[in-house]
C-alpha cells in the first residue's frame, strides 16, 4: 500500500557552523492510509521538527517529504499552502486559532481560503465542532474559552473536509484524562477510515492507541515496531 507521507534520507539542520544544530539525520519514515503512528522519544530528539516537515511548515536539508507521492520541494510555497488547506490536518501544541475568529470561523477558515462559499464552509466547521465534543460554542472567541476548549477547536480544524493525513503534536496535552481519551478515539477513528495519522506524544498510554510506534533519539530512529510503547521506552533508553 502506497504511503501518504513518506520521508525518505531526511536530515535538517538548524544554523551553520559551530552553532549548527542537526535535529534529523538522514532518517526514513512513511505513515500508510488507515495508519496511526507514535513519534516518542526525549526533549530534542527529533519529534516536532519531523512533523514541520511532513506538514511542510518546513523543508529539509537534504532527503525527501512526500505527501500521496508529491515531493512538497516541487510544489512552493503557494503549493504547500494548498496542500495543507484540503490535504493535511494538523494539531499544534500551541493551537495557534486567530483570537478575532469565532470557533466556528477558525475551522472554517482553510476551506473559506480554498474556495468554499462561506455557508457550506462554516456549516463542515459546525459538524466537525460536534464531533470534537464543543459545538454549543460554534460562536465563542478563542480568549473566552479554556484551554481545553481552545485544543479542541485546534482539532476540529485539523480534521475538517477529507484530510488524507493528521499530524498531532501533544494534542491531549491541555486536555484531562477523559476528555484526552475521546480525542485519541477520534484521531483512531479517522485513521481507520483511510486517514493515515502521525502523532507525537510523551505519554505511553497515548501511544498505545497507534499501530506502530517509533522512537527517536538525537535525531535517528532507534526503534520502529508495534511493539508495546512501554517496552520501547525501556528497551531504547538502555542504547
Amino acid at each position: 500500500m502506497n504511503a501518504v507521507l513518506q520521508l525518505t534520507g531526511v536530515t535538517r539542520v538548524h544554523g551553520e557552523g559551530e552553532t549548527a544544530v542537526q535535529a534529523l539525520r538522514g532518517i526514513s519514515f512513511a505513515a500508510r492510509p488507515g495508519e496511526l503512528v507514535a513519534v516518542m522519544g526525549p526533549s530534542g530528539s527529533g519529534k516536532s521538527t519531523l512533523l514541520t516537515l511532513a506538514g511542510g511548515l518546513d523543508a529539509p536539508t537534504s532527503g525527501t517529504v512526500a505527501v500521496e507521492g508529491v515531493d512538497l520541494a516541487t510544489l512552493g510555497t503557494k503549493g504547500r499552502a494548498r496542500m495543507r488547506r484540503t490535504s493535511v490536518g494538523y494539531v499544534f501544541q500551541d493551537f495557534n486559532l486567530i483570537p478575532a475568529l469565532t470557533a466556528a470561523e477558525n475551522v472554517a477558515l482553510p476551506r473559506e481560503l480554498d474556495g468554499e462559499r462561506p455557508g457550506a464552509a462554516r456549516r463542515a466547521a459546525r459538524a466537525a465542532l460536534d464531533e470534537v465534543g464543543i459545538g454549543h460554542l460554534w460562536d465563542r472567541f478563542p480568549d473566552h474559552m479554556s484551554g481545553g476548549q481552545q485544543q479542541r477547536v485546534a482539532i476540529a480544524r485539523a480534521i475538517v473536509g477529507e484530510r488524507r493525513l493528521i499530524l498531532a503534536d501533544e494534542p491531549t496535552g491541555a486536555l484531562d484524562t477523559e476528555t484526552g481519551e475521546e480525542i485519541l478515539r477520534l484521531l483512531r477513528a479517522r485513521c481507520d477510515a483511510g486517514a493515515a495519522g502521525v502523532l507525537v506524544t510523551h505519554e505511553a498510554r497515548h501511544a498505545a492507541w497507534a499501530d506502530r510506534v517509533v522512537f527517536l533519539r538525537d535525531g535517528v530512529v532507534v526503534d520502529e515496531s508495534g511493539a508495546d510503547p512501554v517496552d520501547v521506552l525501556l528497551e531504547s533508553g538502555s542504547r
